[in-house]
């Protein structure tokens, strides 16, 4: 793997390499500080978890891959990724397209809970990747919940999220995988449902229920630039540094004294309007100028013609949008644009869903 050059400014530039490995190895287990009892169950577990939109990041120069943090906000949406799984006497099976994500989460977790046994896994992701709706991060959250309810729930939401979050990686071309970037919004945002803000290292600042009974239209226009691996690590490391260097306090203090209020009272249009100021703040702005400036002249068509929340998730391209008009008012006003609607669904306020051998439909 290449190695790749850092600058957030005149007088910061490093060099990071990027060191792939198996699967499984370099695992980050949690030292959760009690003992645990497992209590493998007969049958399978399956979990629901919804995708998540990620806002964006508080400050890009509080993470990099390997090291989870950065801060952010973002919501779950209902777009589902569902992992089922069966407890084995020693095997790990993986009925996925990407066994080696999957595999490396499945070692973490065995040996944070010190588990002997194995797995049978079956995982389904929702089909959009790397276009910010967080099917890695989703998919990974998935397969731990399932796992930990299939061994007894040793261990909790919050200790399941933080595992993940510290073991998120992606996989390499030769079917190994390296450290991603994680802020951990996805995570919380799939586990709890709603509104999330997170802090740096993963900590959960603020959730609460988000957009009820408003519609969610998720827009992806074309673009040619790569959301993924050595280009998101550009966008990410270089020029989002820079910018977040001087605009992360104006970020923080919208955050905390005009987006949160707005989600209290479920003012939406107070939001988006919250929303559009940060897509031209620090990292935000890098992001999207990745795309090139048409994605601006594509969000302000779109909130000129009324619709109240517009931003473009994470890296790009997506744009989620969330508005009370319905799909064939956004169809039409997306038409009008030269778009159009890939997704037409909701805010989902509940969280992930588990299901299994004696228990009736459990939400976390």
């Amino acid at each position: 793997m290449p190695a790749m050059m850092i600058r957030g400014g005149d007088l910061d530039l490093v060099e990071y390499e990027f060191e792939p490995f198996a699967a499984g190895e370099r695992i980050r287990p949690l030292e959760i500080g009690r003992e645990v009892t497992l209590r493998p169950l007969d049958g399978t577990v399956t979990v629901q978890a919804p995708a998540r939109i990620h806002a964006t990041v508080l400050d890009m120069n509080r993470f990099a891959p390997g090291q989870p943090g950065g801060g952010g906000f973002g919501f779950a949406v209902k777009v589902y990724c569902t992992a089922n799984v069966t407890c084995t006497d020693r095997e790990i099976e993986i009925d996925y397209d990407r066994v080696p994500i999957v595999r490396h989460i499945v070692e973490a977790f065995r040996a944070t809970v010190g588990y002997p046994g194995g797995f049978r896994i079956a995982a389904q992701d929702h089909r959009y990747k790397h276009v910010g709706l967080g099917s890695t991060g989703t998919i990974l959250l998935a397969v731990c919940h399932a796992m930990n309810a299939a061994v007894g729930s040793p261990l909790t939401s919050e200790e399941l999220r933080i595992l993940v979050g510290r073991n998120f990686v992606e996989e390499t071309a030769d079917d190994r995988v390296a450290f991603g970037f994680e802020t951990g919004v996805g995570p919380a945002a799939s586990t709890y449902g709603g509104f999330v803000v997170l802090g740096d290292d993963l900590s959960l600042a603020y959730r609460h229920p988000f957009a009820e009974g408003r519609n969610v239209f998720i827009i992806i226009p074309s673009s040619a630039i790569s959301s993924a691996g050595v280009s998101e690590f550009n966008v990410l490391m270089n020029r989002a540094r820079d910018l977040d260097y001087r605009d992360r306090p104006l970020k923080a203090y919208m955050v905390l004294m005009d987006l949160i209020p707005a989600v209290e009272v479920g003012d939406l249009r107070k939001a988006g309007d919250v929303m559009w100021e940060i897509e031209f703040r620090g990292s935000k702005r890098a992001e999207i100028e990745h795309h090139s400036f048409a994605i601006y002249a594509m969000m302000n068509g779109l909130r000129a013609a009324g619709i109240e929340f517009v931003g473009m998730s994470s890296v790009g391209p997506s744009i989620a949008v969330i508005t009370e008009k319905t799909e064939e008012e956004v169809g039409a006003i997306a038409e009008s644009l030269g778009l159009s609607i890939a997704l037409a669904t909701a805010v989902d306020n509940d969280g992930l869903r588990i299901t299994g051998p004696g228990r009736s439909p459990q939400r976390r």
